[in-house]
């Protein structure tokens, strides 16, 4: 039994414009990410989605409030799907970690699969808290068709494991805001992860991201 599962990463907001770093600091979406937001809801929702989960950061259940609305689904709100953990790096952009944070941002860059930044989540065990909550949900959603709404680092390892992907090697891959991105998770398959689309984000070239004063 299959599972298809839409993980949408939420949209815009202005740390993402500064590129700081916002782990599990509760930031919210910005004018351009709520336009981004519409935007994925009213394309995304012809798809006849089961259900809607989202992170319990407000960027992402904002993000899956818009398309919750447009389908008339209430939101399922799985923690598991929240943003990784930055530890001493939270709150900062890399610049700034560079130089306040030279050890730290030097296992940054080099992908460290087993760096926690002292007080944060290394990449082994972000991988098993998605791990976790992809069980989660195809464990109530057998043969369904169902969206999530994350974040950045959740997609990164989403993607890595149904590609075979290694943690620590570069990311050569784009995670836009408010793309589409689907997946299929065979129930009797072993490492049953398979990706069928990635980076559906046509819609989002009609957003204006810029006032019109």
């Amino acid at each position: 039994m299959s599972t298809r599962i839409c993980f949408i990463r939420h949209g815009e907001t202005d740390w993402n414009v500064e590129k700081r770093i916002q782990g599990q600091i509760d930031i919210p979406l910005n004018e351009t990410g709520r336009a981004q937001a519409l935007a994925m809801a009213f394309n995304a929702a012809h798809h006849n989605f089961d259900a809607i989960y989202s992170s319990d950061l407000m960027r992402a259940r904002d993000t899956a409030n818009m398309l919750a609305a447009r389908r008339g689904l209430d939101i399922k709100i799985l923690p598991q799907l929240r943003e990784r953990h930055f530890g001493i790096f939270q709150g900062l952009t890399a610049a700034e970690g560079k130089v306040s944070q030279p050890e730290a941002h030097a296992r940054y860059l080099a992908r460290d699969p087993d760096y926690d930044f002292d007080t944060g989540e290394s990449m082994h065990n972000l991988t098993e808290r998605v791990e976790a909550a992809v069980q989660e949900m195809t464990k109530h959603h057998p043969g369904q068709t169902i969206a999530a709404v994350t974040h950045g680092g959740v997609l990164d390892i989403l993607y890595r494991k149904a590609t075979g992907k290694p943690l620590h090697a570069p990311r050569d891959f784009n995670i836009p805001n408010c793309a589409l991105n689907w997946f299929r998770f065979d129930s009797h398959e072993t490492g049953g992860w398979h990706l069928e689309a990635w980076d559906d984000h046509h819609y989002l070239a009609k957003v204006i991201k810029d006032s019109a004063e």
